[in-house]
C-alpha cells in the first residue's frame, strides 16, 4: 500500500509496537506535529544513518500531548505502526516547513516466531553478566523488536532487523549477534576481575605433585 506521509529523519530506528517519547523544538516539526495532531494523522521516521538515508523508516501515530511549552516546544508520545520503504524525499513539502515523500508500507511476516527460547536463553546469559534482570514478555508478538535496543546492537544492525519481516528471522539475527557479543562480554568480565586482584595477595591451592 502506498501513501504520503510527512516525514521526520531521525538518527534512530523506531520499531511497529514501541513506544517513543519525543521533545519537538524545530520550528518546522512543531509545524508538522501540530498538523498531524489537528488532522489525526501519521508521520514517518525514516532512518537517517551516515548522513544519508538507506530507504526504510517506520510510520508513527501520535498517542498523547504530554506538554505543550509556552515558546511551541512539545512533548509528545508516539506508537509504532508499520514498516515503510521510501520511494521519493521532498525536502521541503511545498507549502511547508518540514520533508514528505510517498511511501510503500511493507507487508508485515509472521509475528510469533519459532526460536524465541534459544533466543532467551542467549538473553539470559548476557544479562547475567551485565548484573542486571531479565524483565521481557517472550510471548509479546514480534518480541525481536521489543528486545533490539537493550542487547547492544549497532544502529545498522537495528536497521538491518527493521527490515526483515518474519519473526523467526529477526529472532536468528538476534541469536547470532548475542552469539557474538555476549563472550566478549565475558572476556571482559575475566579481566576485570585480574585488574582486581592486582596488587592484593592471592590465594593459590598448592599443587600436589
Amino acid at each position: 500500500m502506498k501513501k504520503t506521509l510527512p516525514l521526520f529523519p531521525l538518527n534512530l530506528i523506531a520499531y511497529p509496537g514501541e513506544d517513543l517519547n519525543l521533545h519537538i523544538f524545530e520550528p518546522r516539526y512543531r509545524q508538522l506535529v501540530n498538523e498531524c495532531l489537528e488532522e489525526e494523522k501519521t508521520f514517518g521516521i525514516p532512518a537517517f544513518i551516515g548522513n544519508k538515508m538507506p530507504g526504510c523508516g517506520t510510520e508513527m501515530h501520535i498517542t498523547a500531548l504530554a506538554k505543550r511549552y509556552d515558546d511551541g516546544r512539545m512533548d509528545i508520545k508516539t506508537k509504532g505502526v508499520g514498516v515503510f520503504r521510501l520511494l521519493d524525499f521532498v525536502n521541503p513539502v511545498p507549502g511547508k516547513l518540514y520533508a514528505g515523500g510517498d511511501v510503500e508500507m511493507l507487508p508485515a511476516g509472521n509475528s510469533i516466531g519459532a526460536h524465541v527460547q534459544e533466543l532467551m536463553e542467549h538473553l539470559r546469559r548476557l544479562y547475567q553478566l551485565l548484573q542486571t534482570a531479565v524483565d521481557f514478555d517472550p510471548e509479546q508478538p514480534d518480541f525481536s523488536f521489543r528486545i533490539a535496543h537493550k542487547i547492544g546492537c549497532s544502529l545498522e544492525q537495528e536497521y538491518e532487523l527493521l527490515t526483515i519481516a518474519d519473526e523467526s528471522e529477526r529472532q536468528l539475527f538476534l541469536i547470532e549477534h548475542l552469539k557474538r557479543v555476549t563472550p566478549v562480554i565475558a572476556d571482559m568480565e575475566e579481566t576485570k576481575q585480574r585488574i582486581r586482584m592486582n596488587g592484593h595477595f592471592k590465594n593459590f591451592d598448592p599443587l600436589d605433585f
